[in-house]
């Protein structure tokens, strides 16, 4: 029996990584906090690989409380210099910042849209957009659609939100599936 073909980015030595790509990426995602918890670990990404900040998930539903967004928005500076403290996480100041701010304005947005499904969903029209690449080389790191969510999470008070970090979120969530055209996960998400 041979492996399926899946995308090049998948990992094919690191069981993490094969769950993540087999079982996650490209499924379209429902829930405030799960869409909230890619906010946070796609922001932590940036300036650094997938890998590093998978292999620390459980890391950051620990020290981020299952990422519990009214929990996490009324964190103090020391509940940020607790954190800090923790090796579980990818323990930078702005990022972890950023969690708390990041839940302040995701409040904000259920509050203006009635969740933040609603919100972030709101840039691809509520369904997945389904694309045809044939290498991830085909993929572009964003979209008009990631540039006009940046702007607009950027202006709601969101940060570590960039149009690539934006589009690598509408990836993980399942706004867009980006799964190569070969890959068995393609016709299946």
């Amino acid at each position: 029996m041979h492996d399926p073909i899946r995308c090049d980015w998948s990992g094919e030595n690191d069981e993490l990584m094969l769950a993540y790509h087999d079982e996650v990426w490209g499924v379209p995602l429902h829930t405030d906090r799960l869409l909230f918890e890619f906010i946070t670990l796609e922001g932590a990404q940036a300036g650094l690989s997938w890998r590093t900040v998978l292999h620390r998930r459980e890391g950051y539903r620990r020290v981020f409380e299952g990422f519990d967004i009214e929990r996490l928005a009324v964190w103090t500076d020391e509940d940020q210099a607790s954190a800090l403290l923790d090796e579980g996480i990818i323990r930078n100041r702005a990022k972890v910042a950023s969690t708390v701010g990041n839940a302040q304005a995701a409040l904000a947005a259920i509050e203006e849209h009635g969740s933040l499904d609603a919100y972030l969903w709101s840039f691809v029209g509520g369904a997945p957009r389904v694309n045809a690449f044939a290498s991830m080389g085909d993929v572009p790191a964003e979209t008009d659609e990631s540039k006009a969510m940046s702007k607009a999470m950027k202006k709601a008070g969101f940060r570590f939100v960039g149009p690539t970090i934006c589009y690598a979120l509408m990836q993980a969530t399942g706004m867009v599936n980006d799964h190569s055209t070969d890959c068995f996960r393609y016709n299946e998400v």
